[in-house]
Formats: structure tokens, sequence, C-alpha cells
């Protein structure tokens, strides 16, 4: 019997590469807010912009990321992704005007919106079921080591800055990484991108697409190098076409018969509720929480923050197969509820009760760490593996678009709420962690080790 795991596992780190990408691009931001405010003398209001450009762009992104993805193929729609990651960093590395700096911007956030659709289908659909968790959740390690990658550049250039150098005439290279920093913390993300881009010729297009759209032969070239017998190949097909059945091959409406839409509805719940127990406003505004909790050296702080986040992804990827979702969300969404608490208490009571700084960065680090373990490290997995073959692109786009509708409302509420009661915040934060686990207990089912035909059809007998 041959050993095939190797090559789906290849397959699985090819694609998760695009993740790296998604997490480098979203969190090399926050190095470079100050920086371009202070050079093209930004207002308040065009200082958020800059900031939420990129969302804008991704929410467009998974909007049309599913249909690509089911036209023209997993592989292309990545390929897209990563033509799109390279222009914006390049772009952004040497444009002219805060115009054109905002537009690269925006081409890079499409490329986060597509890849954060079309990476995670891809592993899914490539994986067996006993080791997809697993497989999937590679795409949330590459996510967290792109935005520890992110801190660390961020802070390494920031170090390089060379002041005596302002007013002189200096070359594109010494704008790039001495004076005009911004520019190298955005434009380093090319290695990656063009790292991307190439590496992709080497895998094939996903099984489940090519049986989707009738390519027998190529399907089963493709399923020959995942599985090792060939009654397996025929059986991963046979069982394929059996659950579409009666469909029409993409068709919207599809998305409207009950279970599937009860799928696409607690999909999108999951998604956006993420969003509101505090992930992305630790990871965008960390620095200025530290900051206002009195911290010396809040960069430094952050990069802890990055290095526990990767770590215990990690972890995760280890895990999450064995412990299954729903018991890793369990466990890690009332560690939550619990450092969010504490956080909270800080925030009101600290000075009063004697809780100094370290109690802070306890309770901040046991967060980022409940959280990487569970909702982050599984919200790719569920969404990637819950809807059916024929609209999965679709189904994944609408809660893809509920996700970055959240990050983007999170990224722009943050500073208001943190304005209004830092307290508060937190204290609002943990209680939305509470819809998330009702919705996980009542609604989604345990999806660990199961094949994605069994899942589809949990949902297509849901009454």
């Amino acid at each position: 019997m041959k050993n095939t795991t190797g090559y789906v596992i290849f397959m699985a780190v090819v694609a998760a590469i695009g993740g790296i990408l998604f997490g480098y691009d979203t969190a090399v931001i926050s190095g470079t807010t100050e920086i371009v405010k202070n050079q093209f003398h930004l207002t308040d209001m065009m200082e958020g912009w800059y900031v939420g450009c990129a969302l804008i762009g991704s929410i467009a992104g998974v909007l049309v990321a599913g249909t690509l993805s089911d036209y023209l193929g997993r592989k292309l729609t990545m390929l897209i992704s990563a033509a799109l990651f390279s222009i914006s960093a390049i772009g952004c590395a040497v444009c002219g005007s805060f115009d054109g700096l905002v537009a690269y911007r925006i081409i890079g956030g499409i490329g986060i919106g597509i890849v954060s659709i079309v990476s995670p289908i891809y592993i899914s659909e490539v994986s067996p079921a006993k080791i997809r968790g697993t497989l999937v959740s590679l795409y949330q390690l590459a996510v967290t080591i792109g935005f520890l990658l992110a801190y660390l550049m961020n802070w390494v250039i920031d170090a390089n800055i060379d002041h005596s150098l302002a007013g002189t005439d200096v070359t594109l290279w010494q704008k790039i990484m001495h004076t005009e920093a911004w520019r190298g913390m955005l434009g380093s993300e090319t290695i990656p991108a063009l790292l991307f881009f190439i590496i992709i010729f080497f895998i094939p297009e996903s099984p489940k697409w090519l049986i989707v759209n009738g390519k027998l032969d190529k399907a089963s070239s493709v399923l020959a190098r995942i599985y090792p017998t060939a009654e397996e190949v025929k059986e991963e097909i046979a069982v394929t076409q059996d659950s579409l059945k009666g469909e029409t091959k993409g068709k919207w409406s599809n998305l409207l018969k009950p279970g599937i839409l009860v799928a696409v509805i607690a999909g999108s719940a999951i998604a956006i509720l993420g969003q509101f127990m505090g992930v992305n406003a630790v990871l965008y505004y960390g620095p200025k929480i530290f900051s206002e909790a009195g911290f010396d050296n809040p960069m430094f702080s952050t990069v802890l923050v990055g290095v526990v986040n990767c770590v215990t992804t990690v972890l995760a990827v280890f895990i999450i197969d064995r412990v299954g979702r729903k018991q890793l969300i369990y466990w890690g969404v009332s560690g939550m509820i619990i450092c969010l608490v504490a956080i909270g208490i800080y925030f009101a009571w600290g000075s009063a009760i004697g809780l100094g700084n370290g109690f802070m960065l306890t309770f901040f680090l046991a967060y980022v760490f409940c959280c990487a373990i569970s909702i982050s490290a599984i919200v790719f997995v569920l969404l990637s593996e819950m809807y059916p073959n024929s609209v999965r692109g679709r189904a994944m786009s609408i809660a893809g678009f509920a996700l970055w509708i959240g990050t983007y409302l999170i990224g722009q509420l943050t500073p208001v709420l943190l304005g209004w009661s830092q307290a508060g915040t937190f204290f609002i934060f943990a209680v939305m962690c509470v819809p998330y686990m009702l919705i996980m207990w009542k609604v989604i089912p345990e999806t660990t080790g199961k094949t994605l035909e069994e899942i589809e059809s949990y949902w297509n007998n849901r009454k």
C-alpha cells in the first residue's frame, strides 16, 4: 500500500501559504499608522480610512471569491489572489502619493478576501476525513505566522529609521528601508507573495471541484495521489457524485433549502460573533491597549502576543482532530470569558486594589492562548467543511462576508469603545462569547472525523 500522506501535506502547506499573506497583510498596518499619518498629515478620519481601506477590499474579495472558485477552480483563484498580493506589496513600496497607497492597500485587501475563502476550501477538499481538521488548521497557523512576521518586521525596520537622512536626496532603497519605513514594512510582503504565486503551479486542482465539473479523468489522477488504493479512489468519486444528485451546480437557490439555509446562517453567525469577542481588537490595537495600560514597551508586548498566538496555534494543529472542534470551543471560549472579565476588572478597579501590569499581561496572553486554541483555530476549519459540494464556494463567501463585516466594524468601533470605557469594552467582549457558545452547542454538529458528504447529509436531513 503506497504512502500518500506526504503529498496531501504538501498540497495543504502550499495552500496554507496564502494564510501567511493574509496574516502579514492584516497585521503589518499596526506598525505603519503613525508614520503614514505624520508623513501625509492625515486627519483622524483619513487615518481611519487608511486602516480600513484594506478591509473594504477584503469584503469585496470574499464576495467574488466563491463565484470565482466555483467557476474557475480553486487553483486558478489562488493564483489570482497571489498576483493581487504581489501587485499590492510592490505598489505600496514605490507609490508616490497617499491616494496611490490606499489604492494598492485595497488591491491587497481583495487578495486577503479571496484567499481567506479559497485556501481553506482547497485544503478541506484534498484532505482525507481523519486528518482534515489538522490540515485545514495549518491555514490558521499560517495566519498567525504571518502576524508574527509582520510584528517582527515592523520592529526591525522601525529600529533602522535614519532621521539624519530627512530632507536630503535619497535613493528609493533608502526611502524604503530608512526614511519612509512604512514602504519597507508593506513592501516586504513581496517575497512571500511571489513564492506563493510560483509554488501554486506545483499543486493540482481540487479533486472535488473536478468531479463537480465532470472532469472525472483528472479527478481520478489527483485522487490516486491522495488515497492509497484504486477502490478508495472509486469510492470517493462515487460518494461525491451521489451528493450532487438533484443539485444544479453552483446555483444560488440551493442555499435556500431549509437545512442548508440553517448552515449558512449558523456559519455566518459564528463568523461575525467571533470578531465581537475581541480577537481582532487585540491584534489591531494591541500597542494602543498596552500603552493605555501603562506599559513601557507596548511594541514588545505586542510581539509577545504574536509569539503566544503562533505557538498556541501549533498546539491546536496537533489536537484538533483528537479533541474535536466543539470541545475546543467549549473550553477555549470559557477561558476567554474569564480572561476578558479579569482584564475588565484591571481597567475598572486595578489601581484601587493594587493590580499591576503583570496581572494585565498574564490575563491578556492567557486570552490570546484561549482564543488561538479555539475560535481562531476552528473557524476556517468549520466554514470550509460544513457546506455542500455544489455550493461550497458561494456558501463560504457568505460566511466570509459576515466575518469581514465584523472585522471592519470592530476595527472602526474599538477606538470609540476604548475611549468610552476601557473596562466596558472588555466586559462587552465577554458577553458576546455567550451567544457564540449557544450556537455551537445547539446548532453546529461535531464534524471531527466525518467526510464532507456526511456533514452535508446532516444539514440536508435537518428539519
